[in-house]
């Protein structure tokens, strides 16, 4: 009896190593790869819209010329409704921190 199961065991674990395999290799790329991607677009918005806050310090967007104006608008509204609506808040708080930092640090 001892003699047949330990090459059954042998054969189920060598067919879930291999299913697993082949999962990972035929499925479509993982759910992280499109957060990191994500991650990176809302950190590009967020030194752009930085830039502009930093360039215009105390101003309101109706106080801006018309071309800041309407990017700073778009600006924000893709930082709402890519970044925020699609990213966990600790993520969005951790893009604000590094852009600031980076930006102060000359990177």
């Amino acid at each position: 009896m001892g003699s047949v199961l330990l090459p059954a065991v042998g054969i189920a674990v060598a067919t879930a190593l291999l299913g697993s395999v082949a999962f990972s290799f035929f499925a479509p790329e993982s759910e992280i790869s499109p957060l990191l991607a994500l991650e990176e677009k809302c950190e590009k918005i967020a030194l752009e819209g930085y830039k502009m806050h930093l360039k215009y310090p105390e101003s309101q967007p109706t106080d801006l010329p018309t071309d800041d104006m309407n990017r700073l608008l778009s600006l924000d509204e893709m930082w709402i409704n890519d970044c925020v609506n699609g990213l966990p808040a600790a993520t969005v708080f951790d893009i604000i921190q590094r852009v600031e930092l980076n930006f102060r640090s000359g990177e």
